[in-house]
């Protein structure tokens, strides 16, 4: 481990991300690790050399995030194809993907070298919009994609098939179809159950649906779900890892399946999904 490189990507808008990126650059080429930084750490730092994110994904062995989960959507979707392990440390507020604290950052980097960790891997979402038979957008999430309704208040109609098989038609503000991983995001605060990552499913939850009866539904992980937009209602979009939108027109289908790509997660073998169940979401002791 101590021959390879890592990629750093951060999100600027945390106050302690400064400081604490040149803390951590400064103590890895003290360690002579190979240090690789994408345009907006190395402005950061006002350094010269810094590379693309795409690079950067292309480029290192592992990816270090301070942020937030935002960031660590982000890095997931730039890991692609590589799958290349990421380290997640909590810059942010809630921090479901970021598990590592601030405070154990060099612990935990003193982990990863000494191969004293295990690698989580998480299902990912991929997503095509089709238009008249086009496909007119394409991605790879790894929490959600959401389909919903624009800023006017009326709700949008979708019509609602898995393998082909026509389940409902929804009329509501919109649908998430969300991933394990994705579970403890918009999904839940929509109603959504929690899914442990290692379950290979997918969950589709209504938003708002105009008939109650309409209720969260989980499937296997290994199923198509099609969702066409029927309504005529203008500003519907797709919203993916709710980070990339695409405008939505009557007859849209978007078409979600589980990729072959994988989010490869760094935990510690000292760590579970349920000790951080508990603390992020204040459950009690027991």
């Amino acid at each position: 481990m101590k021959s390879k490189s890592i990629g750093i990507l951060t999100k600027p808008k945390f106050p302690e991300v400064k400081s604490t990126l040149q803390a951590v650059v400064t103590w890895l080429r003290a360690r002579n690790i190979g240090v690789l930084l994408d345009t907006t750490s190395a402005s950061l730092l006002s350094e010269q050399g810094g590379i693309q994110k795409t690079q950067l994904a292309d480029t290192a062995d592992v990816l270090l995030v301070l942020g937030g989960d935002g960031t660590m959507l982000n890095a997931a979707r730039l890991a692609g194809e590589r799958g290349i392990p990421i380290l997640g440390v909590n810059m942010g507020g809630l921090g479901f993907l970021t598990e590592v604290r601030l405070e154990h950052l060099y612990p935990s980097l003193e982990r990863v070298f000494a191969n004293d960790y295990v690698i989580d891997e998480r299902l990912m979402l991929k997503t095509h919009v089709h238009r008249h038979g086009e496909t007119v957008a394409r991605s790879v999430v790894l929490n959600d994609v959401v389909v919903s309704k624009g800023t006017l208040a009326r709700m949008i109609e979708l019509k609602i098939a898995i393998e082909g098989q026509f389940v409902t038609n929804l009329r509501g503000d919109g649908l998430i179809v969300s991933t394990p991983t994705g579970s403890t995001a918009y999904s839940l605060s929509a109603g959504g159950p929690i899914i442990n990552p290692a379950v290979q499913s997918l969950i589709l939850t209504p938003i708002c649906p105009h008939t109650l009866t309409h209720r969260p539904l989980i499937v296997q992980g290994n199923v198509e779900i099609d969702v066409t937009l029927t309504s005529k209602d203008e500003g519907a979009m797709a919203t993916l890892d709710g980070q990339v939108g695409v405008a939505l027109t009557q007859g849209d289908m978007v078409v979600m399946n589980v990729s072959e790509q994988r989010t490869r997660l760094i935990r510690f073998p000292d760590s579970n999904y349920y000790d951080v169940l508990r603390e992020k979401l204040k459950w009690g002791d027991g």
